[in-house]
């Protein structure tokens, strides 16, 4: 650890700035300055404040010549000026030097030392320390002490807001980033995900321009080598799918695909623990002792226990830990070209089947596509299933239009032989509210057999309206819920309701057609009124 760190040339004179400090340094100083607490299995506990997620609205990329023309711009890439974020970043400047005690942490974005990049966060709260503690992949004390100069800078100022009266900032929360100048800033939001996907977003940008493909999905891999990767939006099963005491985890969030194969780009895990239990997730519930951040939890304060299911503060609880935590991790985090592409949704209108094989035009369609569903109930207004497509899996993180990350996707797939599934880990039987959601021991058999082979050679359907090819056994699962329509009592009620979820793919998909190919375009599910029958 060295302390009094010089950072005057980032504008910074602070007395006490301490470098990449050991996690018990930021216990003590969060205990005694953050408002943290110590839980019963060793975890620092700690609350984001007002924010208890990201903010997707206040994300701004400066527009600049170099890179303007490669950026997606649009709702998820939105415009800043320059003169807005020297205003930010001068704001953000100005906030950590009015603090007695700032924290540096140096580490490395990218297992691959061909493709890493060097990242400074510089904070002053103890929590966001040993998050990216966590996040980024740790230095060994050589490399520290021959870092150089960082790739890319973090200013995170989150208790102070934005310039006021900005006319491209919507509100005190505003996330800046540059890639001219390598620079990060945070105002106005604690939550400590705006770093860890604010590295995500520099990766996704600058790994597309060499070729190589970064990924919002999770891997594991068998004992084999044969390697296996998880797309899936937040409540999908990403985390816990990949979380397999058989099969040694190299990440469960963000990778690249390169020539030489898939290495993960972060140092850490950052999963949810809503209703996490010993029972259905044991790897990740002991991963949470010391050294680990709880974000937002509700604890008895007398015996420190977490109550997992108390969702009072949010939903969206969450534990960082570094992933040596998970017992099985491969270290170091790189593995071969994947076997299996795995593209998991939760349909809550109970409609696509619990797996399928995917043609590499219909895994490109269903990977620019990025289905999932909300549930009714979970969100005031939302009174049924609710469709939410999100290109790539992950489109509030991505810089290049969709169908660049598609393209690179489907020439790996091709030259490496990887086949792609899509798992469904959602309702059977019928929407949310009348069917029941598939049980985690099928979807678990499933994913078991896709890695054993047994799957590729099961005999199978094909749905007429979504072109699915669906297998129509598996081990371990009864053959009557491989195929959704068998499960419904009202065939009438699940054809209606099948139509509903095609057309709203088909409408969704109308925004990448102009940059997809005719086959790209065809292999999505047809109109119902070329089906017979429907």
């Amino acid at each position: 650890m060295t302390k009094d760190f010089d950072l005057s040339a980032f504008g910074i004179h602070v007395q006490r700035v301490v470098r990449n400090p050991s996690p018990a340094t930021l216990y003590e100083d969060g205990l005694a300055n953050d408002n943290a607490a110590i839980m019963s299995s060793g975890a620092l506990a700690t609350n984001s404040g007002e924010k208890r997620g990201r903010s997707p609205k206040d994300k701004r990329i400066v527009e600049r010549a170099a890179s303007k023309d490669d950026i997606w711009w649009g709702d998820i890439n939105m415009k800043i000026g320059e003169e807005t974020f020297m205003l930010n970043r001068q704001r953000a400047i100005d906030y950590l030097n009015s603090k007695d005690s700032l924290y540096v942490i140096d580490g490395f974005a990218g297992w691959d030392p061909e493709y890493r990049i060097k990242v400074r966060l510089i904070c002053s709260r103890a929590y966001h320390a040993l998050f990216m503690h966590n996040m980024l992949i740790r230095p060994s004390d050589e490399e520290l002490a021959d870092f150089g100069q960082p790739d890319y800078v973090m200013y995170n100022a989150g208790l102070f807001p934005a310039a006021p009266n900005r006319p491209d900032l919507t509100s005190p929360t505003s996330v800046n980033l540059s890639f001219e100048t390598g620079e990060f800033v945070v105002l106005g939001s604690q939550y400590a995900g705006e770093m860890k996907k604010g590295v995500f977003t520099i990766m996704n940008y600058l790994m597309p321009k060499q070729g190589v493909l970064s990924m919002h999905c999770a891997a594991n891999e068998g004992s084999d080598g044969d390697l296996s990767l998880f797309f899936g939006l937040s409540g999908t099963g990403k985390t816990t799918l990949s979380a397999d005491p058989h099969r040694p985890l190299l990440g469960d969030d963000e990778h690249c695909w390169c020539d030489k194969g898939i290495f993960n780009i972060e140092g850490g895990c950052y999963a949810k623990t809503i209703d996490l239990s010993a029972e259905k997730e044991p790897e990740i519930f002991e991963a949470i002792r010391f050294g680990s951040v709880l974000e937002n939890v509700i604890y008895d304060p007398r015996t420190r226990e977490v109550d997992y299911a108390d969702d009072s503060l949010t939903e969206n609880t969450r534990a960082s830990y570094p992933i040596e935590f998970i017992p099985n991790a491969k270290i170091p985090c790189t593995g071969n070209h994947p076997s299996n592409v795995v593209l998991l949704t939760c349909d809550a209108f109970g409609v696509l089947p619990p797996v399928s094989l995917l043609t590499p035009e219909q895994a490109m369609y269903h990977f620019i596509s990025g289905y999932t569903a909300k549930v009714a109930g979970t969100e005031v207004g939302v009174t049924e299933p609710e469709a939410t497509f999100s290109a790539c899996f992950g489109a509030a993180f991505l810089v290049w239009h969709p169908t660049k990350y598609a393209h690179l996707l489907a020439d790996r797939m091709k030259r490496h032989g990887s086949r792609a599934w899509l798992v469904n880990t959602g309702w059977s039987g019928g929407p949310y509210g009348v069917g029941e959601r598939l049980s985690l021991p099928y979807t678990r058999c499933i994913i078991d057999a896709i890695h054993s082979g047994e799957l590729a050679d099961a005999p199978s359907v094909e749905d007429p309206l979504f072109g699915l090819r669906i297998p129509t056994k598996c081990t371990g699962v009864p053959d009557e819920i491989l195929i959704s329509k068998n499960t419904w009592a009202d065939k009438a009620a699940y054809q209606k309701t099948a139509n509903k979820l095609a057309t709203l793919f088909r409408e969704n998909f109308q925004r990448y057609s102009g940059d997809a190919s005719d086959e790209i375009r065809g292999a999505g599910p047809k109109a119902p009124e070329e089906v017979s029958g429907s």
